[in-house]
């Protein structure tokens, strides 16, 4: 028996995570939503732990190479445990406030969170997809978690249906790469690739990016996310923003490189393509919202752009990019999200941009926060919005993709005008009426993330970069 566990340790967080869930499914069913919060605290313990694990499981891989746990996967399930912890903190007490707690919202939280990890490890495209899908399904649900609002329930189905096509359009690449391959795991791929893709593989990489691109709502697969993001619970939708993405960019960079990296020029093509797709659709998108949420959808896109940008250069600098750019944005976004649960106004989220208006006279602490966010976010230096898209532009520009980084840095430049526009509402506008006291719990968080911005980002950074440096090192790239 110690000998099994002991050759099951590398996938020990994956447990933790797996038998908590069922553990606390279980205690719901008998204690009900009465005892919701106790489940929220166990289940926030439990992904807290995941994470401490994480760092600490020794490397290696299990069936057979489908599971692989090198320092990408720690540094990558590390970051994914800990944000859906925070998520979990957010979401519960948001759910207090609306009246509306259920045992089950945790527990959806954790199977996404072990979806994710499974996907940060794959190392076979069957593995992949049982990632993929784990991941999607729980978060299908949580965006229709509340039943009585009918723009959660639209918002759910939306995001289920086009889910749906886009896991088609993945297992049909996935078949296409298996017939021209004649193997499933990345390491055999990448022996059939080595001197580069035939026709039908790279079809069927192209159909596996697309799938892809959906989850990380990269343009022109963005569809879902304006409407998902509006309609959707705020606590879900900071959900969606954050861990499940970095997953989704930590696959594409295995995929690719550990799979696909002798057919290099064929898929930088496309991604180089999807990212200039997206920082147009980003920056452009944005620019006539005037909700919060959607605003921040369009921002994702283009963020998303971003990121697609750094796995494009095939480089380990470029992995090392994506890394610092993803965990950076993730603190952003979660923030950004956490100032909207803390404004209310007579019981109503101040969710569009108007209703910031005056802001710095009612609540002078957020204000300053999303001041410091809407900078961030924007990537006006010093914050780390700045240092994300710097290590991107950096790493891209070392790989000869200087065009697209010029059109990167060119799409910023555009979508500073709605980050901006926040900043003139909250701080010269009146103020329409009082707003209702900020929940404590929210505003710690926002403050929190905006304190991380900066100054102390650049703490952080000498102790991230080289995380992040030694975590791309497990693709081998130079």
């Amino acid at each position: 028996m110690t000998e099994f566990f002991s050759v099951l340790s590398p996938a020990s967080p994956e447990i933790l995570v797996a038998l908590g869930a069922l553990v606390l499914l279980v205690l719901g069913a008998f204690m009900g939503n009465r005892q919701s919060g106790t489940i929220a605290m166990l289940a926030g313990l439990f992904l807290v732990m995941a994470a401490v694990t994480a760092a600490m499981v020794p490397l290696g891989q299990l069936f057979h190479g489908s599971f692989v746990m090198d320092s990408m996967s720690a540094f990558s399930k590390a970051a994914i445990f800990l944000f859906s912890a925070v998520a979990i903190f957010l979401g519960d007490s948001w759910l207090g406030r609306v009246d509306d707690k259920k045992f089950e919202f945790p527990i959806l939280v954790m199977l996404a969170a072990l979806g994710m990890s499974m996907m940060v490890s794959a190392g076979d495209l069957i593995a992949l997809y049982i990632g993929v899908e784990l991941q999607s399904l729980a978060l299908y649900v949580l965006a229709a978690f509340r039943r009585d609002d009918a723009k959660a329930s639209e918002a759910g189905l939306k995001y289920f249906v086009l889910g749906a096509l886009s896991s088609g359009i993945m297992l049909y690449g996935i078949s296409l790469i298996y017939g021209f391959t004649g193997s499933m795991g990345f390491t055999d791929i990448a022996a059939s690739v080595a001197d580069g893709a035939g026709t039908g593989a790279v079809f069927g990489l192209v159909f596996l990016i697309c799938g892809l691109a959906f989850k990380v709502s990269a343009a022109p697969f963005h569809m879902w996310t304006p409407d998902v993001y509006e309609g959707a619970p705020t606590p879900m939708v900071a959900f969606f923003a954050a861990a499940p993405k970095l997953a989704a960019m930590v696959l594409f960079a295995r995929t690719l490189s550990d799979g696909f990296f002798g057919a290099m020029e064929q898929w930088r093509q496309v991604l180089m393509v999807i990212a200039a797709i997206s920082f147009v659709v980003g920056a452009v998108g944005g620019l006539v919202q005037r909700n919060l949420k959607r605003l921040l959808a369009y921002s994702s896109i283009a963020n998303m752009g971003y990121a697609l940008l750094a796995v494009a250069a095939g480089t380990q600098m470029g992995i090392q990019a994506m890394l610092v750019f993803m965990v950076l944005y993730m603190v952003d976004v979660t923030a950004f999200f956490a100032c909207i649960m803390a404004l209310q106004r007579d019981g109503r989220e101040m969710n569009t941009i108007d209703s910031l208006a005056g802001l710095k006279k009612e609540k002078p602490g957020l204000a300053i926060a999303l001041t410091i966010l809407s900078l961030s976010v924007l990537g006006m230096p010093p914050f780390s919005g700045f240092w994300a898209k710097y290590y991107v532009f950096k790493a891209a520009i070392s790989a000869g993709l200087w065009p697209i980084a010029v059109a990167g840095l060119i799409a910023s430049v555009v979508a500073a005008f709605y980050y901006l526009r926040i900043i003139k509402v909250m701080w010269f506008d009146a103020a329409p009426g009082a707003t209702d006291p900020a929940p404590s719990g929210a505003r710690w968080v926002a403050l929190a993330g905006a304190a991380f911005s900066f100054p102390v980002v650049l703490l952080v950074l000498a102790w991230l970069d080289p995380a992040a440096l030694n975590a791309a090192s497990a693709f081998g790239l130079h």
